[in-house]
């Protein structure tokens, strides 16, 4: 079964200083229909302006991972990190039994584009951590790029639950991926225009996936998505 949410279904607001949208329910966006698929809570959408952000807020027991697509993030955490993110880098926070954070745009010209993503943890209370992450295009262009994984093989990022997370960039090839009996998946099209198992896809649309075997994916050089595969 292949069940579509589109672009625009999804929910959001305008803050002036962020624009964001939400494929799940999040701070004032609620719909009890849409309120995570498997272990995935929130797949958010950010643009944010120049000099603006997200002031320091506490976390706990969730897997937070950040995707930066334009521009700068800057990270601060009670960990002691200091990191910024650039275009193609991925960090990964496991709050677990608590951390405070912020992020911020650094630029005073450019705003930033990043999604951002949170796993429920299968361990709960366990000690923060912290990674980050590049990933180049190559790495991605024409076939899936493990990128987040519960034992970081393949260089990927660690997280503390049975899911796996790719980045794709298409290059106009055919690219599969065999989904095992009782696992399911989403697909989140960050850019372009992508064909996954004859359903045409958008930039901001996602697909919930389950009793499927093979996912086939063909999409338009240059479109770029994201594929969870969730226990």
């Amino acid at each position: 079964m292949i069940k579509l949410r589109t672009a625009g279904e999804r929910g959001g607001a305008d803050h002036g200083w962020l624009q964001t949208r939400h494929t799940f329910s999040f701070a004032a966006y609620y719909d009890p229909q849409q309120i995570g698929f498997r272990s995935l809570r929130v797949i958010n959408e950010d643009r944010v302006f120049p000099g603006r952000g997200f002031g320091t807020h506490h976390h706990d027991n969730m897997e937070i991972i950040s995707c930066v697509l334009s521009g700068s993030l800057e990270h601060r955490d009670s960990m002691g990190h200091g990191e910024v993110l650039h275009p193609g880098e991925l960090q990964r926070i496991s709050a677990g039994a608590g951390i405070t954070h912020g992020e911020f745009n650094p630029s005073a010209t450019e705003p930033v584009h990043f999604y951002q993503i949170w796993i429920r943890p299968n361990v709960l209370d366990s000690e923060p951590a912290y990674q980050q992450k590049a990933f180049n295009r190559e790495e991605k262009r024409g076939q899936l790029r493990l990128v987040a994984s519960p034992d970081g093989r393949d260089g990927s990022l660690s997280i503390h639950q049975d899911a796996m997370m790719y980045l794709s960039i298409a290059d106009g090839t055919v690219m599969d991926h065999d989904l095992r009996l009782g696992r399911y998946a989403w697909v989140q099209v960050v850019s372009g225009r992508l064909i996954m198992n004859e359903q045409e896809l958008h930039a901001g649309d996602g697909v919930a996936i389950s009793g499927e075997n093979r996912l086939l994916f063909h999409g338009d050089a240059g479109s770029e998505f994201m594929l969870f595969d969730l226990a």
